[in-house]
C-alpha cells in the first residue's frame, strides 16, 4: 500500500516522499488507518518495521490545521535516546507543516531543563518524555495538559522491564480521560496485558511477528572462551573491511572502554556508549557513527533499541543479552526496513543456557560456526556449561574449521512454537531516563 492511499495532508506527503517512503510497511498499513479513525490501539510489532512512522503520520494529520500551540499529544518511551528519535522523526515528517515538538529527557544542562519547562507550561504540540523527567517536572505545578488528546507508547514492554509501571500511571493521572490512547511494543507479557487494559479504551489490535528477527538478518554463533573473544572480534572485523558500519554490543558497562582500547589499538575507528556518558557527549558519539567517521560503535543493551541509523551492516553481539528479548534488539539494529543484515554472537560455557533460551524464543537455530585454528581450540556446545564456568579459558590449539562468513538465513530446525523465553521480572529504573 502507497502511503498517497491513507489521504493523509499533502504536505505531509510531500514530507514523506522528500525522505524517501513510498510504500507502507505491514504495521503501518494496519495502524494508520485505525489512528486516523480515532481508534485506541495496541500493536506488537518487532523492531525496525516502522512502528514511528504508524504513529507520527496520523498525529501530525490531525495537527496539519490546528489553530493554537496547546499540547496535544504525549509519547512516552523509555530512554533518552529514544526520544531524541522520535523528536527527530516528527521533525522530518513535519518539515512542510505548523507543528512543534519537544524532547523531554533527563542528563542536559540547565538551559534545556528551562526549555522544556517552557515547552510544558506553555504548550508543545507535541512532547515526547521519559517517564522520570516528565515526572519531575510535573511535580513542580506548572505542566498544563488540560488539552491531550493522544497518549502514544512506545516500547512499553521495555519501560515495564525498566521498572516504569507506577510512573506511568502517574503520569496518566494528570492527562483528561476522554483520549485517544495507542500503546506499541516488541512483545506482549502479562505486564502489558495488565496495563492495557487500564489504560485503553476498547482497543483494536494488531499483531505482527512477535519476537522474530527481521527476515533480512543473517545469524550466526561462534562459540568461544572470554580469552578468545577480543581475538575473534578482530577476526570478524578484518574479514569485513567493506563493512562502514559495525555495532558491537556487550551487557556490561565495564566491558565498553575496554573493547574500544582493544579494537583501537589494533587500528580501528571505534567508540564507545553507555548510560556512564553525559547526554552531549553521547549525541557527539552518534553523529560520528551515524556520519561514518567512526566505523564502530561499542554500547550497551540502553542503546539496542534507542539507535535509528541507516544502513549499519553488522550487528557483533560481544556477549549473549541476559534477556532473550533483547537480542531480538540488539539484531534489529541491522537489516532494518527491508534490507540485509549480519548478526554474530559470540557465546562462552556460562551463556550456553542463556543462547539456548533465545533460541526458544526465536524459533530457530542460530548456525554455530568455527573458529579459525590460529584462535585455539573452542568450547563445545552443552547446557550443562553454564555451571563449569570458564576453567578452561586460556587459548588452546586445536582443529582449525570451517570460518566462512554465514550466508543466508540460517535455515536453523524449529522449535515448539508454543514455547516463549521467561523474561524474568521487572527490572529497576536506571540512569537510562
Amino acid at each position: 500500500m502507497k502511503f498517497t492511499e491513507f489521504n493523509l495532508d499533502d504536505n505531509i506527503l510531500e514530507a514523506v516522499s522528500h525522505m524517501g517512503f513510498d510504500e507502507a510497511t505491514p504495521i503501518q498499513e494496519f495502524a494508520i488507518p485505525r489512528i486516523l479513525a480515532g481508534k485506541d490501539l495496541i500493536a506488537c510489532a518487532q523492531t525496525g518495521t516502522g512502528k514511528t512512522a504508524a504513529f507520527v503520520l496520523p498525529i501530525l494529520h490531525k495537527l496539519a490545521n490546528k489553530p493554537d500551540s496547546n499540547t496535544n499529544t504525549l509519547i512516552l518511551v523509555p530512554t533518552r535516546e529514544l526520544a531524541i528519535q522520535i523528536d527527530q522523526a516528527i521533525q522530518g515528517f513535519s518539515y512542510y507543516i505548523s507543528v512543534g515538538s519537544i524532547a523531554v529527557y533527563g542528563g542536559g544542562d540547565a538551559v534545556s531543563y528551562t526549555e522544556q519547562e517552557r515547552a510544558l507550561k506553555h504548550g508543545r504540540d507535541i512532547i515526547v518524555a521519559t517517564p522520570g523527567r516528565l515526572l519531575s517536572h510535573l511535580a513542580q505545578g506548572y505542566v498544563n495538559f488540560k488539552h491531550v488528546k493522544h497518549l502514544i507508547l512506545d516500547e512499553a514492554d521495555k519501560m515495564m522491564d525498566m521498572g516504569f509501571a507506577e510512573d506511568i500511571e502517574k503520569i496518566i493521572k494528570h492527562l483528561p480521560a476522554e483520549r485517544q490512547t495507542l500503546m506499541f511494543s516488541a512483545t506482549m507479557p502479562p505486564k502489558i496485558r495488565s496495563l492495557s487494559k487500564k489504560i485503553l479504551h476498547h482497543p483494536e489490535e494488531i499483531t505482527l511477528a512477535v519476537s522474530k528477527p527481521a527476515e533480512g538478518v543473517t545469524q550466526a554463533v561462534y562459540l568461544s572462551y572470554d580469552a578468545q573473544k577480543i581475538e575473534v572480534l578482530k577476526y570478524l572485523l578484518k574479514e569485513r573491511e567493506d563493512y562502514t558500519s559495525i555495532i558491537v554490543f556487550t551487557s556490561q558497562k565495564a566491558k565498553v572502554n575496554e573493547i574500544v582500547k582493544h579494537l583501537r589499538s589494533a587500528g580501528h575507528k571505534a567508540l564507545g556508549i553507555s548510560s556512564d556518558l553525559e547526554q552531549d557527549a553521547r549525541e557527539e558519539v552518534l553523529i560520528g557513527f551515524r556520519s561514518k567517521r567512526i566505523r564502530i560503535l561499542v554500547a550497551t543493551d540502553v542503546m539496542s533499541r534507542g539507535i535509528d541509523i541507516k544502513e549499519i551492516n553488522m550487528v557483533i553481539n560481544f556477549d549473549a543479552p541476559r534477556d532473550a528479548e533483547d537480542y531480538v534488539h540488539r539484531i534489529g539494529r541491522t537489516a532494518r526496513a527491508n534490507t540485509q543484515g549480519e548478526a554474530v554472537t559470540l557465546i562462552n560455557p556460562r551463556d550456553m543456557l542463556r543462547m539456548h533460551r533465545i533460541e526458544e524464543l526465536i524459533e530457530m537455530e542460530v548456525p554455530r560456526l568455527t573458529l579459525p585454528e590460529a584462535l585455539g581450540e573452542q568450547p563445545k556446545w552443552s547446557l550443562k556449561a553454564e555451571n563449569d564456568g570458564n576453567r578452561n579459558n586460556n587459548h588452546r590449539r586445536g582443529r582449525g574449521g570451517d570460518s566462512r562468513k554465514p550466508r543466508g538465513n540460517g535455515g536453523g530446525q524449529r522449535h515448539n512454537k508454543n514455547r516463549r523465553a521467561n523474561n524474568g521480572g521487572n527490572k529497576t529504573k536506571t540512569d537510562r531516563q
